[in-house]
């Protein structure tokens, strides 16, 4: 019953007088050649819409604007943020006044390591402030050596939880934050380091020139005992040996520090704090060799003796290592190595090897620091490893470090006689140098026939011409030496042996290979 009641429902419903305007009556032969020619119609568009698509998809696309694009999906960037596109590199080299320095210090040891500031920096000229925790006596006048003071903000809000480490780390990490809200000017690079730093400037200069300041850079270099390495980062730059970050990475960090601090409140120091803020970024370190931790004790001679290839950025650690030179105090020593640096700033502690075939001796250069003389011919790898010299920073132990040592060999006759740096004339383009020898700290040499010639020779003169900071551009090579007078030694001051060696840039297929 319901069914046919629907049917018939149906029929009244197309017999209605709007029909005839929906659906015309089609005889069946025209209906069939209006299906055809409809579907011919359109396998012809969707064929032609395919080949159109295949030649467009090849040809440039000019029909919109890419910048514009991106600029209607892109948010709004925060005015401390630059752009996320990075203008072309500013042709102006980086100098000086591009970098602000941020010292780590305290009043109260700000007193007895000032004269390691007082060393590098230049009134007037470097920028930067060492960070104090409170401001000195109204009743003090502060140095006019000195680089400027200010004091850091209060941290106390800040979380903490290292039960062996110190809370002061919280504040050395906000100074890279105080730094930059200072807002100065024609800033590139912020450079951290503690208040027993020395930064060789002009070659941290060369060093960051080699990077675009307009992109997200944080450079540094580890320490040199692995068990610091182990309980902190490898990933890390230390902060005494110093630490560079772009101004890109700057505007970014401090948008995220102060939070960043307290998700890290467990870590130590405060570069390790700062590494770990990076980390968020995503940004990685960049390694330089320059930067020197010394996280040693005893003598740094071998470190010194053997650097590698690469500027001497920084020193740290200073109260902890020897002197660098024999009969003078810390202080004096490091300027002596200062007045080297200041001569030639590429050239300070460069090394350079060479063979005197005709006596069979060698010939070892740290430029501005040492020679070493050998009366055999040890190979070029054994030259480049450095001596122990020196024990680990936290146990005191024999090792391991980050670098390859050597011992210092229990047979007197393996060992070089070592001449020091005496003094330095400049000459135009060209250093001459003297290393004076100095007695044995064993009190007795090596009496063995091949030492008998050697032991004559009391000094060593070096000749170089002037390091061009442009050849750090290139890649790294020690440069050569040769032995001017190999056939027989010159006599000074009337009974004074003296050899001379030139050092200079190695020719091609050139090589220290013993013959």
């Amino acid at each position: 019953m319901s069914s046919s009641f629907s049917l018939k429902s149906f029929r009244d419903l197309l017999n209605k007088p709007w029909k005839i305007f929906l659906f015309p009556t089609i005889k069946s032969d025209h209906f069939y050649l209006f299906i055809k020619l409809g579907l011919t119609i359109s396998i012809i568009f969707l064929i032609s819409h395919f080949f159109y698509l295949s030649i467009s998809y090849q040809k440039p696309q000019i029909h919109y604007n890419p910048l514009a694009l991106k600029q209607m999906f892109q948010s709004e960037i925060p005015k401390t943020l630059p752009p996320t596109s990075s203008p072309p590199q500013d042709p102006i080299p980086t100098n000086l006044s591009h970098i602000v320095f941020g010292i780590g210090g305290t009043y109260s040891t700000w007193k007895n390591r000032r004269h390691y500031s007082e060393l590098w920096w230049n009134p007037n000229v470097t920028r930067g402030f060492v960070w104090l925790d409170t401001a000195p006596p109204k009743n003090e006048t502060w140095p006019k050596s000195s680089p400027p003071y200010k004091v850091s903000a209060d941290t106390s809000s800040f979380k903490y939880t290292c039960d062996y480490g110190s809370r002061s780390a919280i504040r050395i990490a906000r100074i890279l934050k105080e730094t930059f809200n200072l807002g100065l000017d024609n800033v590139r690079w912020f450079v951290m380091g503690d208040d027993d730093t020395v930064f060789f400037s002009e070659n941290l200069i060369t060093v960051l020139n080699k990077y675009d300041h307009n992109q997200l850079y944080y450079i540094g270099g580890n320490s040199e005992s692995v068990e610091q390495n182990i309980v902190h980062f490898y990933t890390m730059g230390y902060g005494g040996g110093g630490f560079a970050i772009s101004y890109p990475l700057a505007a970014e960090l401090v948008m995220i520090l102060d939070g960043c601090i307290d998700r890290y409140a467990d870590y130590y120091g405060s570069d390790q704090k700062i590494q770990s803020c990076i980390s968020e970024i995503g940004v990685q370190i960049t390694k330089e060799p320059g930067f020197h931790q010394i996280d040693v004790h005893g003598s740094p001679y071998g470190l010194l003796a053997a650097h590698p290839v690469a500027p001497l950025v920084s020193l740290h650690h200073l109260d902890y290592v020897d002197q660098f030179y024999p009969d003078m105090d810390r202080i004096d020593s490091l300027k002596k190595l200062l007045a080297a640096y200041k001569a030639d700033p590429g050239r300070t502690i460069q090394p350079s090897f060479c063979y005197d075939h005709t006596r069979n001796w060698t010939v070892s250069i740290s430029w501005g620091y040492s020679v070493e003389l050998y009366p055999y011919f040890p190979t070029a790898k054994e030259l480049e490893t450095p001596y122990l010299t020196f024990k680990t920073w936290k146990t005191w132990s024999d090792g391991p470090f980050t670098i390859n040592t050597r011992p210092i060999s229990w047979d007197i006759c393996r060992r070089p006689l070592i001449y020091f740096l005496d003094q330095i004339d400049v000459e135009q383009e060209k250093t001459q140098s003297n290393y004076k020898r100095y007695p044995s700290p064993i009190h007795y040499e090596c009496e063995h026939a091949d030492y008998v010639q050697p032991l004559k020779i009391q000094y060593v003169n070096v000749s170089a011409p002037k390091f061009s900071a442009s050849l750090w551009n290139k890649a790294p090579r020690r440069q050569c030496c040769e032995v001017i007078n190999s056939s027989d030694s010159q006599v000074i001051n009337g009974s004074d042996s003296v050899i001379q060696v030139n050092v200079r840039a190695c020719q091609q297929f050139e090589s220290v290979t013993p013959h």
